[in-house]
C-alpha cells in the first residue's frame, strides 16, 4: 500500500474514541478502512471454552487499516458460515461476542472509531435463537400493512437487544419472474404493494423519522437497488433489460418509499440495468436517489459486487473508483476497495470522493449511537420512575416477535378452488406428501438452524396430531421434492396411509433448505449438491410446474376416492393447473415460518383463509413472465396454452364479506396533486358472517394517460379493517401522488392529466360499475392530444 504523508503508526494501544470524528480527522489509510467491510464475522471472533475470542484475522485487518467501517455476520449461523448450535455464540451472550470485537477495534484504531455490526435480517435475525418470521411473499399475501409494521418493530427490538446496529433487509425487489429462486424475498409482483410493505418495514424497524435510532430499533439497509427482480429468465443477478419507464414505474417506487421513511441505507444490487451495473451506476446511486430525491444515507454494495465490476473495469483500482464515484460508500467482502489508495494515487478518485463516503459511514455510526453527539438538554419534566420489579421478569423481545409471526402466518394462508371439506372431531386424516412433516420446508432461505428442542415449531402433521391425536393421523412422504422415493417409502406408503382415512391432506411445494454438506458460492448462494432444495438464492428454475413425483402423490390421493385438500407450501408462484384439477380444494401457503403447520390446521378446521395471492400464479410453464399489471396488448396469447393464470389479489375476501365502492367521479388538478393533494374514494365493508373478520381490500385501477399504453390493472391503494360479526365499516382510500402521479424520463415522480377507472372486484378488467378519478390541467380537463 502507498504510504501517504499523513499516515500514522499501526499500533494504537492507548487509542481513545474521537468525540466527533470526520473524514478529515483520519489519515488516508484509516479513511479507506472505514469504507471496507471485508470480514465475515464468524472468522473474526469464535466461541471457545465458553467465551468469545477474537482471531488473528480481525487483528490483521484492524492493524492494516487502523480501523474497520463495519463487520458483517458476527452472529450469522447457517450452513454457509458453518456455525451451528454446537459451535456458535449462545444467543444470550451475543453482546459479549460483539464487545470482544468492539474493544479490540476501538483500542487499536485511529481515533478509536468503533465499528458497525451488520447482520442479515430478511425475515428475522439469521443467528442462533433468532425468531424466524414468515417470508416477504407470505406477508405480501397477508396484505396487512399494520401487521407488517408491528412485526418489523418486534424484530428490530429483538435484533437490537443482541447488540446489532444494522439490519440487511430484503424488500426492494419486485417479483417479475417466478423462476427466480429469490422470489420468496419479494412482497409481490405489484410495485404499489411492495411500496406499502417496504415503508411499513422501515418505519417499524427504525422507529420513524430522520433522527437518531434508539436502542429499541435498528438501522435498515434495504436491498436490492434496483431492478433485480427483472433479471433475464429469472436468473439470479442477470441483467435487467428494461427501459427507464419500466424501471421508474415498477422498480423504483419501493426505494422512493424507503427514502421518504429515512431508511439508513440501500444495498446496490448485482445486476445491471440496460447494461450498466448497479454498483457502477452514478445516475441511479447519486443523481436519482440523492440529488433528485434528497436522500442522504449510505449505499452498501452487495457481497463481492464491486469485485464483479472487473468485467467493465481493467483492474481492482479502476473497479473501486467506478463504484466509489457512482455512490457506493461501503463494500462487502470485496478486495477492490483495498485498492482505493492506488485509485487516489492514479487520479481515478479525488480526496473529496473518498471523504464524502467516509462521512456517510460516520454519519450512520452517529445515528445509531456509536459516536458521541451533543448532550441534549435535560427534560423539563422528570422522567417517570421505572415500574417496580426485577428486570429479569421483563418479557423478552422474542416473545412478542413469535406472537406476531404466528398472526402473520395465519393471515397468509390463501384458499383456492372449491370449499374445504368438513373434518369431524373423530375423523381419521391421511397427511401425505414431501412437505407434510418438514419444519425446514416452512422457513425460507437465510434462516438459522432451529434449536435442538423446538416446542414452538409445528408441521401440518404435528398440528393435526395436536388437534385429533396421533392415533387419528396417517402419514407418508410419498416423494421427494424433485424425485420419487424408491421402495416402500414411496407411493405404496401413501396408498397405505390413505386406507381407512376420511380425508386426504396432501402437502406439496418446495423448500429453501440448506445443508452443512452443501457447496456455496463466495457470496453464500448455494452451488450444490442440494438434492432436495428448490428455492432460495442460487436456486433458479427453468420449470416452475409442480414436479411429477409430487403430482403422483396427489394422484394417488385422488384415486382413493377421499375428499382431497392440496396444501402447497412454497416460496414462489407455481403452475397449479393440474393441482387444481386433482384436488377438491387448494391452500397456497408461502413459506410461513416455523408455526406454519398450526396456521394450516386452523384453516382446515374452519378458520377463514384471509390471504390473497401476492403475485400471478401462471396457468402454464411456458407463459413466463406474466403479471397482472402487464400493458394491454392485442395478442390473443399462446395457441398451445389454454389454462388461465390465477392473478394477484385472488381469491378476494371470501364468503360472508361484501365490499361496495361508491360510484361517481372525482378530480384533482396536477398542480394540487404535486402540492400534496389527494382524492378520497369511499368504500364500505360489510361482514354478514357470525364471526369478526379482519379484511384487506385492494383498490384496483386502470389508467388512461395521453400517449402511454395502459397497464391492464394496477394496485392503487390498500385498506385493512376490522369488521365485527354482522357489522359494517365505512372507510376510504386516499389517492395521492404515488397512485396518480407519472414518472418522467429523469426518474422523477410528477403529475400530468389522466383518467383512471377504479374498482374493488377481484377481476382484471374494469367491471360494469367503476369510480372514475381524473387528474386535470389548469382548465380542469384531460387533453388527449397536446
Amino acid at each position: 500500500m502507498t504510504e501517504h504523508p499523513t499516515a500514522r503508526p499501526t499500533e494504537h494501544p492507548t487509542a481513545r474514541p474521537t468525540e466527533h470524528p470526520t473524514a478529515t480527522s483520519l489519515d488516508v489509510r484509516a479513511r479507506i478502512g472505514q469504507l471496507n467491510q471485508r470480514l465475515k464475522g464468524w472468522e473474526a471472533v469464535r466461541w471457545v471454552d465458553g467465551r468469545p475470542r477474537i482471531t488473528d484475522v480481525l487483528r490483521a485487518e484492524v492493524d492494516r487499516w487502523g480501523g474497520i467501517g463495519a463487520v458483517y455476520g458476527v452472529l450469522r449461523a447457517d450452513p454457509w458460515s458453518g456455525v451451528h448450535w454446537g459451535n456458535g455464540i449462545p444467543p444470550e451472550r451475543s453482546a459479549e461476542a460483539y464487545a470482544a470485537v468492539q474493544d479490540h477495534v476501538v483500542a487499536h484504531s485511529d481515533g478509536g472509531v468503533p465499528t458497525l455490526f451488520v447482520e442479515e435480517v430478511p425475515h428475522g435475525l439469521q443467528a442462533l435463537g433468532g425468531t424466524t418470521v414468515p417470508v416477504n411473499l407470505a406477508l405480501g399475501a397477508a396484505m396487512d400493512e399494520q401487521l407488517v409494521e408491528d412485526l418489523a418493530a418486534a424484530v428490530a427490538a429483538e435484533v437490537r437487544a443482541r447488540g446489532t446496529h444494522v439490519a440487511l433487509v430484503s424488500g426492494l425487489d419486485v417479483l417479475r419472474d417466478p423462476r427466480w429462486g429469490r422470489s420468496e424475498e419479494c412482497w409481490s409482483e405489484d410495485a404499489a404493494l411492495v411500496t406499502i410493505m417496504v415503508a411499513a418495514t422501515v418505519r417499524g424497524m427504525q422507529g420513524g423519522g430522520p433522527g437518531p435510532i434508539d436502542d429499541r430499533h435498528v438501522a435498515v439497509v434495504a436491498k436490492h437497488l434496483a431492478g433485480q427482480g427483472a433479471g433475464i429468465g429469472g436468473r439470479n443477478g442477470s441483467g435487467a433489460p428494461i427501459g427507464r419507464r419500466e424501471l421508474a414505474e415498477v422498480h423504483l417506487p419501493p426505494a422512493l418509499a424507503a427514502a421518504r421513511e429515512h431508511v439508513a441505507g440501500f444495498m446496490a444490487a448485482y445486476n445491471d440495468v440496460d447494461g450498466v451495473p448497479c454498483c457502477g451506476n452514478r445516475d441511479l446511486l447519486t443523481t436519482t436517489i440523492r440529488d433528485t430525491w434528497g436522500w442522504d444515507g449510505l449505499v452498501m454494495a452487495d457481497g463481492t459486487a464491486i469485485d464483479r465490476l472487473r468485467d467493465v473495469a481493467p483492474d481492482p483500482a479502476s473497479a473501486a473508483a467506478l463504484a466509489l464515484r457512482a455512490g457506493v460508500d461501503l463494500s462487502l467482502w470485496d478486495e477492490s476497495y483495498t485498492h482505493l489508495d492506488e485509485a487516489l494515487d492514479r487520479g481515478l478518485i479525488s480526496t473529496d470522493d473518498l471523504d464524502q463516503a467516509v462521512d456517510r459511514v460516520l454519519a450512520l455510526k452517529r445515528r445509531v449511537g456509536l459516536l458521541a453527539t451533543p448532550t441534549p438538554a435535560p427534560p423539563a419534566t422528570p422522567a417517570p420512575a421505572p415500574a417496580p420489579g426485577p428486570a429479569e421478569n421483563a418479557e423478552p423481545p422474542e416473545r412478542a416477535t413469535i406472537a406476531l409471526a404466528e398472526r402473520a402466518a395465519h393471515r397468509a394462508v390463501v384458499a383456492l378452488g372449491g370449499a374445504l371439506p368438513a373434518i369431524a372431531p373423530d375423523a381419521v386424516v391421511a397427511v401425505v406428501g414431501p412437505n407434510a412433516d418438514d419444519v425446514d420446508a416452512l422457513l425460507g432461505d437465510y434462516s438459522p438452524p432451529r434449536p435442538p428442542v423446538d416446542p414452538g415449531a409445528s408441521t401440518v402433521r404435528s398440528a393435526l396430531e395436536a388437534r385429533l391425536g396421533p392415533a387419528r393421523i396417517r402419514t407418508a412422504r410419498g416423494s421427494g421434492l424433485r424425485q420419487p422415493l424408491p421402495g416402500p417409502d414411496g407411493l405404496l406408503a401413501v396408498r397405505t396411509a390413505l386406507l381407512g382415512a376420511d380425508v386426504a391432506v396432501v402437502v406439496l411445494g418446495g423448500s429453501s433448505r440448506r445443508a452443512y454438506d452443501d457447496g456455496f458460492e463466495d457470496n453464500g448462494a448455494v452451488s450444490g449438491p442440494a438434492p432436495d432444495t428448490t428455492n432460495g438464492e442460487g436456486v433458479d428454475l427453468a420449470s416452475i410446474a409442480v414436479p411429477d413425483a409430487q403430482l403422483d402423490v396427489l394422484r394417488a390421493a385422488r384415486e382413493s376416492g377421499l375428499p382431497v385438500v392440496a396444501v402447497v407450501v412454497d416460496g414462489r408462484p407455481r403452475v397449479l393447473t393440474e393441482v387444481l384439477a386433482l384436488a377438491d380444494s387448494v391452500l397456497v401457503v408461502p413459506f410461513p415460518g416455523p408455526s406454519g403447520g398450526r396456521a394450516v390446521a386452523d384453516v382446515l378446521f374452519g378458520a377463514p383463509a384471509e390471504g390473497r395471492l401476492p403475485a400471478t400464479w401462471p396457468g402454464a410453464d411456458g407463459v413466463l413472465p406474466v403479471a397482472h399489471d402487464e400493458r394491454l396488448e392485442t395478442a390473443r396469447g399462446y395457441v398451445d396454452a389454454t389454462s388461465r393464470s390465477t392473478v394477484t389479489g385472488a381469491p378476494g375476501p371470501g364468503g360472508g364479506v361484501d365490499v361496495r365502492l361508491a360510484e361517481g367521479s372525482d378530480a384533482v388538478t396536477a398542480v394540487r396533486l404535486l402540492a400534496g393533494g389527494t382524492v378520497t374514494v369511499p368504500v364500505t365493508v360489510r361482514n354478514t358472517s357470525d364471526a369478526p373478520r379482519r379484511v384487506s381490500v385492494p383498490l384496483w385501477g386502470r389508467r388512461r394517460e395521453p400517449g402511454v399504453r395502459p397497464r391492464r390493472r394496477r394496485l392503487l391503494a390498500l385498506v385493512t379493517v376490522d369488521v365485527p360479526a354482522g357489522g359494517t365499516v365505512d372507510t376510504a382510500y386516499a389517492l395521492g401522488l404515488d397512485a396518480l402521479g407519472t414518472w418522467d424520463a429523469g426518474l422523477r415522480l410528477g403529475a400530468r392529466p389522466l383518467e383512471l377507472d377504479c374498482w374493488t372486484d377481484d377481476v382484471l378488467d374494469p367491471p360494469g360499475s367503476t369510480r372514475t378519478v381524473r387528474v386535470t390541467d389548469g382548465q380542469e380537463s384531460v387533453r388527449w392530444v397536446s
